[in-house]
């Protein structure tokens, strides 16, 4: 079986930043494939999904979808067409302006959603609000909208997600 994991950076971010490899070395020990994306050449949300969505996927049986910030949008509406085992998203850019889309439809069987409680670039209470919409996982943390202060707590929460997708 082919396993696949999607890291997706953030607006401002690069593919190969602090957190995908630390969640990329989870992955590796699960038997799965882990790539990222370069998404640098625009900060248009919707041009990245349709980014994401042109990549062939087909060699893969079970794909998880992990997306921080405007990457986690970008994987959660994506999600809808891909429709993985799971999505692992890290302070997810939901209902914030100059973003198309407001109302989402993942499919896929596990969502999990870190948010930090310092956050000033996406309020925490966007990712309640989703996460109550979807019966999604909700970690709150104590650090700003990277998660770097925190982010062997959620490479340990990523070797559970994969245990359980």
């Amino acid at each position: 079986m082919q396993k696949l994991v999607i890291y997706n950076h953030g607006k401002d971010s690069i593919p190969w930043g602090e957190k995908a490899y630390a969640l990329a070395e989870v992955a590796k020990r699960h038997g799965y494939h882990f790539i990222s994306p370069d998404y640098q050449a625009s900060n248009d949300p919707d041009l990245r999904v349709k980014q994401l969505l042109a990549m062939n996927l087909t060699a893969y049986d079970a794909i998880i979808l992990v997306g921080s910030s405007m990457g986690a949008y970008v994987v959660t509406v994506a999600a809808e067409i891909i429709q993985p085992k799971g999505l692992f998203l890290i302070a997810p850019a939901f209902y914030l302006p100059g973003y198309q889309r407001t109302e989402f439809s993942p499919h896929c069987q596990r969502i999990e959603v870190f948010h930090g409680w310092q956050d000033e670039v996406v309020p925490p209470e966007n990712s309640w609000r989703f996460c109550q919409q979807h019966q999604a996982t909700l970690h709150m943390l104590d650090s700003d909208h990277r998660l770097l202060s925190v982010l062997p707590v959620m490479a340990d929460a990523f070797d559970r997600f994969l245990d359980d997708c």
